[in-house]
């Protein structure tokens, strides 16, 4: 058996202990105390690992605490910095572990944030575990980053990220791989909107003309939002949610709506972006006003050289290991996009396989987790080692 996978081996037993003690804490974004609580956990079992452990606070633009972003590093031999990214947020409500606790079934385990990504980031420290084992530190510097924020557009953490993805030779991204097993390669930028309407009510039967109706506005820009999906290839603009009104005898004086835009090139994405703004900027209704917010904007990774050969790299370490990999692109943004944006060379989709994120339903393939961390194990090793194998 080749050595890392069998030091992998040797890891799972632990790995499913502590997926266990993770998945048991409710820690959805802004849930601070159970946050804390599992980056507490991270903690203890990185400094038992030989990484220096620093815990930042971080919070959102009005000052109201996330959490901790929590950074682990460990010299090595060589002269590259790699970068682990993973994040202990979930998008589950408060009570949702004791409701729907951690378990196991026909080789599965599921539970709140099993794969997205608790279980992602457990996989970074086996792989550094792994390389402790067999005394493989060919790298310059191993960073296990762990955000807090990663579900709200890592708001709080994006300072730290571009920061450390510019500090980064390479990052590898710790989101579990695809349903299939496919690693991710790129992925599309997103811009959450919230567009706010401003009429004047009016007594709907006596005077309606003294009106200015907030939600007619809202249901005219709904339409002109909708019929830019397919202006520009791969641009999707999805209004998903509208409120407006109060009463029906009364002239709607406001109006609200949320508004999703996701694009896979830069150019088109600053292209939609920027005829969103003149939409609302122009009235639809005599009398009505708009304002638009653009919420944690993160701009499209998309695929370059590096990248690819990073992919190619990863392939050819998974052929070793008679582990198959491919890649593809997804239209979820993640903290890739930031750490792309940063200037790192970065792949995704290192954790282990899972599927149905964000449901009831979420699950990780167990019977992947050894392959996996090997694979990720024997790609850190590889970039250390750059200069003999042509990174």
């Amino acid at each position: 058996m080749d050595p890392l996978l069998g030091a992998a081996g040797d890891r799972l037993s632990a790995y499913h202990d502590r997926l266990a003690r993770l998945v048991a804490v409710d820690s959805g974004s802004g849930q601070v105390d159970g946050l804390r609580e599992v980056g507490d956990l991270v903690q203890g079992w990185c400094l038992g690992a030989g990484l220096a452990v620093e815990r930042v606070p971080v919070a959102d633009a009005a000052g109201q605490a996330l959490g901790d972003v929590l950074i682990a590093r460990r010299r090595g031999a060589g002269t590259r910095r790699i970068l682990l990214a993973g994040h202990l947020d979930t998008v589950f409500p408060p009570g949702t572990a004791a409701a729907r606790p951690f378990r196991v079934q026909d080789g599965r385990a599921y539970g709140p944030g099993v794969s997205d990504d608790k279980g992602g980031v457990l996989a970074g420290l086996a792989a550094v575990e792994v390389l402790a084992a067999l005394d493989r530190h060919r790298y310059g510097e191993l960073v296990l980053v762990c955000t807090p924020d990663e579900e709200i557009g890592s708001v709080g953490s994006r300072p730290l990220l571009r920061t450390l993805g510019a500090e980064a030779d390479v990052a590898l991204c710790l989101e579990c791989a695809r349903d299939n097993g496919d690693l991710v390669s790129a992925r599309k930028g997103v811009a959450d909107l919230a567009v706010t309407l401003r009429g004047r009510a009016a007594h709907a039967g006596i005077e309606p003309e003294r009106g200015a109706n907030a939600l007619l506005a809202a249901a005219r820009l709904t339409i002109a939002l909708d019929q830019l999906n397919g202006r520009w290839p791969g641009v999707t603009v999805n209004v998903g949610a509208l409120e407006a009104g109060g009463r029906p005898n009364v002239v709607a004086d406001r109006a609200r709506m949320l508004v999703d835009l996701r694009a896979w090139r830069t150019g088109e994405y600053e292209a939609a972006l920027a005829e969103i703004r003149r939409l609302v900027a122009e009235p639809v209704v005599s009398g009505v006003h708009a304002d638009l917010t653009v919420h944690a904007p993160t701009p499209p990774w998309e695929p370059g050289p590096a990248g690819r050969r990073l992919a190619e790299l990863a392939a050819k370490v998974g052929a070793g290991l008679g582990v198959p990999v491919s890649h593809t692109a997804t239209g979820g943004c993640a903290d890739a996009n930031l750490l792309a944006e940063a200037g790192a060379a970065v792949l995704d989709g290192l954790g282990p396989i899972g599927g149905a994120d964000h449901s009831p339903g979420e699950w990780l393939d167990l019977d992947s987790v050894v392959p996996r961390v090997a694979l990720l194990a024997g790609l850190i090793d590889a970039i250390g080692a750059g200069d003999r194998i042509g990174m």
